[in-house]
């Protein structure tokens, strides 16, 4: 069953509302997506000076964000059952009382006896436990609450706010923890901000009052049927693989940017500052490019643009930080990165959501989330572990870890790219259910949907791929 029965069952045209209050939640989506990231690299934009405070190595600081990402795998089933079981109001107060115990703990840990490493990454890992209840809500929530004219920029404003939090951490923590002695300091204000970010979300509703489109009362298929119908469907796996690697990627170069530009004898606060750049430019592109996306459905025209521009970027981060230009070069291939990257993500949700509707979205938005987080881990991990000696020239550079991103990256690009091709027509589903639907804004009646035709693939759309 659905969480909504139609309330127009017997109207040869039924009339669908959509409800300011849902930017509420919204609102609450991109509050809590912004502190689990920024906990997430609290110490990875200061590994130095994090290392020093704990006496312990910098690739013990990079468990506090492999943890994480570890973390996040081990919780993602509870996640799907969650948000499609009971939606996503039950997984964002989830986050929000994982949030205030895990911050407040890696508090402690910062604080007590000069500093408990052990205790720093329980809390660390409490967090981790978090963030998927937020990460993955996006599409469930889009879902329940906007129209189809609007789920694309919900779903990118929600999902990027989780980048955008990364880039505050690499700004912000360099700049409250220049020394070992500010650690203690810098986490308490983190603790504050993710306190008050987190206490509205035990007061937001959980359903609208009457659905959105027509998509929305669809009844569900029962989600170990949806699982394995999903795991058996060609594209989802030609989604999934690119996504895991990208996301991957970006959780690794985000976590070991500092690392990566350092040898070269750039400062964390350089570094902090290319962590923006990343962020803060893709952050921008998104939102210019996503109502776009709403608004001519371009979903697959959009893929097979951005995909070989990201696999491009990874190449050009290989020769980026060792350039003789300095700094600048690595500021243009952040910005590259970012904007395509972050570009593509809520496309790629949602375009995943289209062609795979009527599954309920956050099964294949989880999957591919929980994909990124571990290959995140393993690239942590297989990166560290290609860090040149001391004895190289220069001592500790990440370039062979920068040539294995690279070439995984353009492996996982035809993927997506050969997606419809061969003679393979890939419907988009749900814009199908929607087609014609009338949505009123606070009872004001809007025109219907004429753009999009039934039965349509994505490469039917006019100027699409």
């Amino acid at each position: 069953m659905s969480d909504f029965d139609s309330p127009d069952a017997e109207s040869s045209r039924p009339v669908y509302k959509v409800y300011k209050r849902r930017f509420w939640g919204l609102a609450q989506l991109v509050l809590l997506n912004i502190v689990v990231s920024w906990d997430w690299l609290t110490f990875s934009s200061i590994s130095t000076t994090a290392a020093e405070y704990f006496d312990v190595s910098e690739s013990a600081i990079n468990w506090m964000s492999t943890g994480y990402l570890f973390a996040f795998c081990a919780v993602s089933p509870f996640v799907i059952w969650t948000l499609n079981k009971g939606g996503p109001k039950p997984a964002i107060i989830t986050t929000a009382s994982l949030l205030l115990v895990g911050n407040w703990l890696r508090y402690a840990g910062t604080r007590a006896n000069g500093g408990i490493f052990g205790l720093a990454m329980f809390g660390q890992i409490l967090i981790g436990f978090a963030q998927p209840f937020c990460l993955c809500a996006p599409t469930r929530y889009s879902e329940l609450w906007f129209s189809h004219q609007g789920r694309t920029s919900a779903t990118a404003v929600a999902s990027l706010a989780n980048p955008l939090g990364a880039a505050l951490g690499q700004l912000i923590d360099s700049e409250w923890a220049s020394k070992p002695s500010d650690i203690p300091n810098m986490v308490l204000y983190i603790s504050i901000i993710s306190t008050v970010a987190a206490l509205p979300s035990f007061f937001l509703p959980a359903l609208p009052p009457t659905p959105p489109s027509a998509s929305c009362i669809t009844p569900q298929i029962p989600l170990r049927t949806a699982t394995r119908q999903l795991l058996t469907t060609r594209e989802f796996w030609q989604i999934l693989i690119p996504f895991s690697v990208y996301v991957g990627f970006f959780n690794s170069v985000s976590s070991l940017l500092n690392q990566i530009l350092s040898p070269h004898g750039f400062s964390e606060t350089e570094a902090g500052i290319a962590g923006a750049i990343l962020i803060v430019v893709g952050l921008v592109t998104a939102a210019i490019l996503s109502p776009i996306t709403d608004r001519y459905k371009h979903y697959l025209g959009s893929i097979r643009v951005l995909v070989p521009v990201v696999a491009i970027t990874y190449i050009g981060l290989i020769f980026a930080p060792s350039s003789p230009a300095g700094i600048a070069p690595s500021y243009v291939v952040m910005a590259l990165l970012g904007a395509s990257s972050f570009a593509l993500l809520p496309i790629v949700l949602e375009y995943l959501a289209e062609i795979t509707y009527p599954l309920s979205p956050e099964i294949g938005s989880t999957i591919c989330w929980t994909g990124g987080q571990l290959l995140g881990a393993c690239f942590i991990l297989i990166q560290d572990a290609l860090k040149a000696g001391v004895g190289d020239e220069p001592p500790l550079n990440m370039r062979n870890a920068l040539v294995f991103a690279a070439v995984v990256a353009v492996v996982a690009a035809p993927f997506p790219l050969t997606i419809g091709l061969f003679g393979r027509v890939v419907p988009r589903k749900r814009l199908d259910v929607d087609r014609g639907i009338v949505v009123q804004e606070g009872g004001e009646e809007a025109g219907p949907d004429g753009e999009v035709g039934k039965g349509k693939s994505d490469s039917d759309s006019p100027g699409s791929g």
